[in-house]
């Protein structure tokens, strides 16, 4: 079994991140995104999109995006439950999980794809676009400070595969260069919390 990653990458990063709080070892292969190592024609043999990640299995089947490579995981060891453990708690999870990646995530990848300088040379950037989705991801920042106002975690009182995906998102405003407001306080103190988690570090 071998995953392939590439560290700064959000999606990789959430990846890392499950598999840290599951405390599943797997062994990594790095890809430089800037040397375009994803786009060998070696690699588009794993992943015909040149998408990272990738788990590649010993019997060399391939599971591509992360939260199917999570997924994957979390049925082979189930605690703790990062999808949730009864129906409604499952259900709760995707939903939020759903909305942190569709929300918020996509909008600070759209930004700094569209923006960011050291991407302009991988993307055909398109600047009102990039700003357009700099907006979105504002709004839904101020989304979820409020949603947070009444629960710790995301999906509820459990910290979840939505807290992973909206700390990758979170983290990802710094290079986008979306500002976090100071006055958010439920946001920030669930910030506090995820990244007082020895997995948060993992990048």
């Amino acid at each position: 079994m071998k995953l392939y990653s590439t560290t700064g990458a959000p999606n990789p990063r959430r990846v890392r991140i499950f598999l840290a709080e599951k405390d599943i070892d797997v062994p990594i292969q790095e890809l430089s995104i800037m040397e375009a190592e994803h786009k060998t024609e070696e690699y588009r043999k794993i992943s015909p999109s040149s998408r990272v990640p990738a788990l590649v299995l010993d019997d060399g089947t391939v599971i591509l995006e992360s939260v199917a490579i999570c997924r994957y995981f979390e049925l082979l060891n189930p605690d703790p439950a990062l999808f949730g453990k009864t129906e409604l708690e499952q259900a709760i999870v995707e939903m939020q999980s759903r909305r942190m990646e569709m929300e918020l995530m996509m909008s600070v990848a759209g930004t700094f794809r569209h923006t960011h300088p050291a991407f302009s040379e991988l993307e055909n950037q398109i600047p009102e676009f990039g700003n357009a989705q700099k907006k979105i991801a504002e709004k839904r920042l101020n989304l979820l400070n409020k949603e947070l106002e009444d629960q710790e975690f995301i999906a509820g009182s459990n910290y979840s595969i939505a807290d992973i995906t909206a700390l990758c998102a979170i983290d990802f405003c710094v290079p986008a260069r979306i500002e976090i407001s100071e006055d958010y306080e439920h946001l920030q103190r669930w910030i506090k919390a995820v990244k007082s988690r020895p997995s948060s570090e993992i990048m």
